[in-house]
């Protein structure tokens, strides 16, 4: 594996999503596109699979429902039975509906924060972690492909300004 890469910086997201269909056709790996705002289509020109991040909000949501119902149990009736408003407090089933909007509370609650901790963990982002952007004109209006050099770093560059690229540049891996 080589430890150069290619930064070819581009002007247009529809220039930058033919030019990464044109990369992936020559058999070239894609290691990162670089954008200013989100482009529709890029991951699947990428070749990049679905993320199976519904499913981890079912769990988690399913988690939240969970607590929310063991928390009632234990509170309400195990722990500290009354009598409010002349709502029985015997079992947990004749109170059920009073329940409902605390158990869709904390149904969403825990889909949410869990999903915001698990997008942090697995896209290695959050607080104190440092940024990885290569260039930061991909802040402002810039898109950047990083390509990794194998074989002719030259016939590489010459490649990518022909699918468009604006400019290239060979950089060590980061």
């Amino acid at each position: 594996m080589s430890d150069k890469v290619i930064h070819a910086i581009y002007d247009d997201d529809d220039v930058l999503l033919k030019a990464v269909k044109e990369v992936r056709e020559a058999n070239h790996h894609i290691d990162e596109v670089y954008t200013p705002f989100p482009v529709h289509g890029l991951e699947k020109a990428m070749g990049i699979a679905n993320t199976r991040i519904a499913i981890t909000a079912f769990l988690y949501g399913i988690t939240g429902l969970g607590f929310a119902v063991w928390m009632m149990n234990y509170m309400m009736i195990e722990d500290w039975p009354q009598n409010i408003g002349g709502k029985p407090s015997f079992s947990y089933a004749e109170n059920m509906p009073a329940f409902v909007p605390i158990m869709f509370e904390l149904t969403v609650f825990f889909a949410a924060h869990l999903m915001v901790i698990t997008f942090y963990m697995r896209s290695k982002i959050g607080p104190f972690v440092k940024a990885s952007n290569p260039d930061p004109r991909t802040t402002d209006d810039k898109f950047l492909m990083e390509v990794p050099v194998t074989g002719d770093a030259k016939e590489l560059e010459a490649f990518l300004t022909k699918t468009g690229a604006t400019e290239t540049k060979i950089v060590d891996k980061h």
